[in-house]
């Protein structure tokens, strides 16, 4: 059969992953049949491509990923087809903004190895991303004061914390003087009482990204479905001409109209795709 859905764009955490973070047998048989249907398969996560990198080779084929909540696009074999970077101008004025979240911040770089994440510190991200801290540590680069990590430009400033201590933040971020340089995306966690604050280059989306991808493969919004969970996949969600919650996402992102599938820890990637494709 030759689906009408011709891209289908899948979140990593929350929706591709179960709360063990695995991929099931369920989801990735599912994948691995509509793909050979013809339909191709991209994901698009706010994970960087190194840290995504893993997920997306024990699928077991070749694919593209939309990597750090869509700043950069590139296969598994490392081909750049797109980078959109946050000027490091804008950085130093963001962190200058951001001053009381220094603790909370991590910015990232396009690039492998030592340095390709800097922070000042970690005792204020530990207590929220200790697993993350623990995964990523070769990649750290500990700089005092961390505007000195910005010899080039950065992929993104990520702030992480609590839900209480973020609001804050992002309340600061509103007043701050660059709404029209950054794009702000936000990922929460309830269950681990987690918020991550993702600042981006202006017009820098999951969606955007993706728009830019089925432009590049000659495909319309209709022929293009996208699955994921959480907050900084709504622009993704919007564009796609059929889109999908995860049964896992809050509340408020099952308002917005969307087909809503099974939790991740019951294979909703696998039911979505199996309901939608196959009928």
């Amino acid at each position: 059969m030759t689906p009408a859905i011709r891209l289908l764009a899948i979140d990593i955490d929350g929706t591709l992953l179960d709360p063990q973070f695995q991929v099931s047998p369920a989801n990735l048989a599912a994948l691995t049949r509509a793909r050979l249907a013809g339909v191709e398969i991209v994901l698009v996560t706010g994970r960087r491509h190194q840290f995504a990198l893993p997920i997306a080779q024990s699928l077991g084929f070749d694919l593209w990923l939309i990597s750090s909540n869509g700043a950069v696009t590139r296969s598994l074999r490392g081909e750049l087809f797109h980078r959109d970077l946050l000027p490091a101008a804008t950085a130093r004025e963001l962190i200058a903004q951001m001053e009381p979240f220094r603790a909370n911040l991590v910015l990232t770089f396009d690039r492998e190895g030592k340095g390709a994440l800097a922070l000042e510190r970690t005792d204020e991200l530990t207590s929220h991303i200790q697993r993350w801290v623990e995964n990523n540590l070769q990649y750290i680069e500990f700089v005092v004061p961390i505007e000195r990590a910005l010899d080039t430009d950065p992929i993104q400033a990520m702030f992480c914390g609590t839900i209480a201590r973020m609001q804050v933040a992002e309340e600061r971020l509103r007043t701050a003087h660059l709404a029209d340089r950054i794009t702000v995306l936000k990922t929460r966690y309830d269950a681990r009482d987690l918020v991550i604050v993702d600042v981006l280059n202006q017009g820098c989306s999951k969606g955007h990204a993706l728009e830019r991808w089925a432009g590049h493969r000659g495909l319309m919004r209709e022929q293009v479905m996208a699955i994921g969970d959480n907050y900084n996949d709504i622009e993704m969600l919007e564009f796609a001409g059929v889109p999908v919650i995860m049964g896992n996402a809050r509340q408020d992102l099952k308002q917005n109209g969307w087909r809503v599938t099974l939790p991740n820890d019951q294979s909703g990637v696998a039911a979505a795709v199996e309901e939608v494709l196959f009928g």
